[in-house]
């Protein structure tokens, strides 16, 4: 191995393990949510499911944004221009923290009309509905939480991304076995209890970020930045912001169309999915950092001047991780035999959640393989179009419409349904290699910027 390849898995390493412990931490944390949802019953554990899409659609437009701030943010940071960086940050709060107040309003007030998209049986309405107005103001935490540490990511300070948002996922499951088991005299609150944790953890996370910015001397950033402007940062933040997050959101209100669909096919799908989807998630935690994580460390040699490096680098990133997501394959089948232990299930849900899982196992390595393009290294030299586009008409254009009608004109059994949806990552996947083949997006898009 060659010392500028050394240099690189070092970087890399440096990024990318603190954001894998984060996201293992994350889907341990989902998967107790479902052990403990599964003794209140399997109807909760649907209408969890359900009702999360909603915090799942905000984080991927507060992604999408993020990705925006880390794609502008790692190349500035390369560049070494701190205060272009706390300009972006403060851009980014202000879009962020806008939208999802306004959905937070809705499902304080109104969460009945965001159930009924997901669902018609009432009974996970009614469970949703109580999921969602106890978890709202969460949405509002998370958008300040998930912008500082976008910054804090752009200029590799990693390590502080972890440890607020693991004290957050370890105070979410201890605040959930309290709520929901009725621990040290609290009342049990079943669903509820989950919406609360949920609220008063990223509640911490927040503050925690605001903690670690206020001490740092060399790059300090602080709510004062959301009123800092600039014209030429502005356009770039949402010349390159909004193709990701329109990006995220069409990928995100795409699988939340698969859950509509699942939705209307029966309460023991929906539930099956939901167990498999916490494995799925300790599959992918590894793959998914390297994509992410690499996007960073690219950003920053392209910022820097030097494309050729990155170019090489791209291509060691790309191996990397498509290795990392047969590894999670694996993973996840293996498995395989925890399954009953997660969620006590019906017999035809136990019967489709163990289908399920192979078909996510083979999913996970296409995944692997266009996120690392589309998300990381594609994004790293600002192309966030390109995968907004192909997730625009994979999904939209081909998969839903293929999925809405298996299940509701041919009326395919729900596990055929499940399979057709799930091959959406490689109906894409000849036009991304094309695409990185071009080397459009080797770019380095910082500018000489001047404070106004």
């Amino acid at each position: 191995m060659t010392q500028e390849a050394k240099d690189f898995y070092k970087d890399l390493r440096h990024v990318v393990t603190p954001m894998a412990i984060q996201n293992i931490i994350s889907a341990a944390v989902n998967s107790a949510d479902v052990i403990m949802l599964g003794y209140v019953g399997q109807t909760a554990i649907a209408a969890s499911a359900l009702a999360g899409n909603v915090p799942f659609i905000l984080f991927m437009i507060s992604t999408g944004l993020s990705s925006g701030l880390i794609m502008l943010g790692a190349q500035y940071w390369g560049k070494k221009d701190v205060e272009s960086i706390k300009t972006l940050l403060g851009i980014g709060l202000r879009i962020c923290c806008t939208v999802e107040f306004l959905v937070a309003m809705v499902a304080l007030f109104y969460p009945r009309i965001l159930m009924l998209i997901f669902t018609n049986e009432e009974p996970l309405i009614l469970e949703g509905c109580r999921y969602l107005r106890a978890a709202s103001f969460s949405y509002i935490f998370l958008s300040f939480a998930q912008m500082y540490q976008a910054a804090f990511k752009s200029i590799e300070r990693v390590k502080i991304v972890t440890i607020a948002s693991t004290t957050s996922l370890i105070l979410n499951i201890s605040l959930n076995a309290v709520f929901i088991f009725g621990l040290f005299g609290v009342p049990k609150l079943g669903i509820l209890g989950v919406g609360i944790a949920t609220s008063i953890a990223r509640f911490v996370e927040m503050i925690v970020c605001f903690a670690y910015a206020s001490r740092q001397k060399d790059v300090r950033f602080s709510l004062a930045c959301m009123f800092r402007r600039n014209k030429i940062l502005t356009k770039d933040f949402f010349k390159y912001s909004l193709p990701a997050v329109g990006n995220e959101l069409v990928w995100g209100a795409a699988f939340s169309m698969y859950s509509v669909i699942l939705g209307h096919l029966g309460e023991d799908i929906v539930a099956a999915n939901s167990v498999v989807n916490t494995v799925r998630q300790l599959g992918s935690v590894l793959c998914f950092g390297m994509a992410y994580g690499g996007a960073i460390v690219l950003g920053k040699y392209m910022g820097a001047g030097d494309l050729s490096l990155a170019e090489r680098n791209a291509s060691r990133l790309a191996r990397v991780t498509i290795l990392s997501g047969v590894l999670g394959a694996i993973l996840t089948i293996c498995l395989y035999p925890v399954l009953p232990y997660i969620a006590k299930l019906n017999d035809t849900a136990a019967h489709y959640r163990n289908v399920l899982l192979f078909i996510n196992s083979y999913s996970i390595i296409g995944a692997s393989i266009n996120t690392v393009l589309i998300c990381g290294i594609f994004r790293a030299g600002g192309d966030s179009k390109f995968g907004f586009i192909a997730d625009s008409i994979s999904m939209w254009c081909v998969s839903v419409p293929i999925g809405l009608i298996v299940a509701f004109v041919l009326k395919l059994p729900p596990l055929w349904v499940y399979f057709i949806l799930y091959l959406d990552e490689f109906e894409k996947m000849p036009f991304v290699f094309l695409h990185y083949k071009k080397k459009g997006w080797l770019r380095n898009i910082t500018r000489d910027i001047k404070e106004e």
